[in-house]
């Protein structure tokens, strides 16, 4: 039997984005305590917890693979501690255009949903960029974009902040 699952953006959504740039170093990388609550609210209602991301920082050599993997292990190890387990954590390291998982595109949703037996259409897929929508419906999932500025999505659902995700996701999901 296949699993729902609750696919979400990591810069902006999982931690503080950097704006422009990439977050290059664990210190550097802040944990947005409402992501913990929403991660722990999809997890109760049955849902696997991923992290798919689109870190082009590895291609343009401003960060190695390695540290983007430590990056990654310290993050698994503290939401461990704060009683979230990630299903996995799927990374398009890759230059623009040079692959299929680079979001818009739904390579990483896809590589999840076939390795971990996925129901895609009965899955989630929340970010804060247009390209975390449209990677989302690609794949067949359901959308939520997260962004305080007024503008049309084609997300299923919007909401302003972090906090109003996590306050209202147990009534979505």
């Amino acid at each position: 039997m296949k699993q729902k699952c609750v696919f979400f953006d990591r810069d902006g959504v999982v931690n503080v984005s950097p704006g422009p740039g990439y977050v290059e170093r664990w210190e550097d990388f802040h944990l947005i305590p409402e992501f913990v609550a929403a991660a722990r609210c999809a997890a109760a209602k049955g849902y696997a917890v991923v992290i798919a991301t689109n870190q082009r920082g590895v291609a343009r050599g401003i960060m190695s693979q390695k540290t983007l993997d430590a990056m990654h292990a310290k993050l698994r190890s503290a939401l461990s501690e704060q009683g979230v387990e990630l299903l996995g954590i799927f990374c398009c390291t890759h230059e623009r255009d040079s692959c299929d998982c680079r979001k818009p595109l739904p390579g990483l949703l896809l590589q999840a949903a076939s390795e971990h037996a996925i129901d895609l259409t009965s899955s989630w897929m929340i970010g804060d960029k247009e390209t975390d929508v449209a990677a989302g419906r690609a794949a067949g999932c359901h959308t939520i974009l997260v962004s305080g500025l007024p503008a049309e999505s084609e997300a299923d659902l919007t909401v302003g902040t972090m906090a109003e995700l996590a306050a209202s996701l147990d009534s979505i999901l």
